[in-house]
């Protein structure tokens, strides 16, 4: 048995040992086939999706305890976290009343006739994930005396 070594490259030059030289380099991300493109952008979207599916349910679940909260420290921590992530808490005090993004809990007569259709004070938060409503505020509306 001859147990002397020869080179690697002399054991796999031209098609002598069955194999053609490649330029493919192991490990590296050039080209890879379009199958395996197909199925990495498929589990991308699927990942996506689970994330985005976990992000609404934490979303809801800080919105849950920011209701609940007794301490103002807590709800406000709450409410900077959420802001960190996109959530904008919306407070439309002195705004004019727009039923299609607030929620009319009740009506007070205005103290100044000019007033009259403006939002006088926020009852419940409302809130917006990147411009996307997630729920109206709840609000007070200033009407005429003679309104009520």
């Amino acid at each position: 048995m001859n147990c002397e070594k020869e080179p690697v490259n002399a054991v796999f030059e031209g098609t002598s040992a069955g194999f053609e030289p490649s330029n493919h380099v192991v490990g590296s991300h050039a080209d890879p086939p379009a199958a395996e493109t197909a199925a990495g952008a498929a589990m991308d979207a699927v990942l996506l999706e689970q994330a985005l599916r976990e992000r609404r349910e934490l979303i809801r679940l800080c919105l849950y305890a920011l209701d609940r909260a007794r301490s103002a420290g807590v709800a406000e921590r709450l409410e900077e976290g959420l802001a960190s992530v996109g959530v904008a808490a919306s407070r439309p005090d002195g705004q004019p009343f727009d039923p299609t993004h607030h929620e009319a809990g009740g009506v007070v007569t205005a103290p100044q006739p000019e007033l009259a259709g403006t939002v006088a004070e926020t009852e419940v938060v409302g809130f917006a994930d990147r411009g996307t409503a997630l729920r109206p505020p709840v609000v007070i509306v200033y009407s005429k005396a003679a309104d009520r």
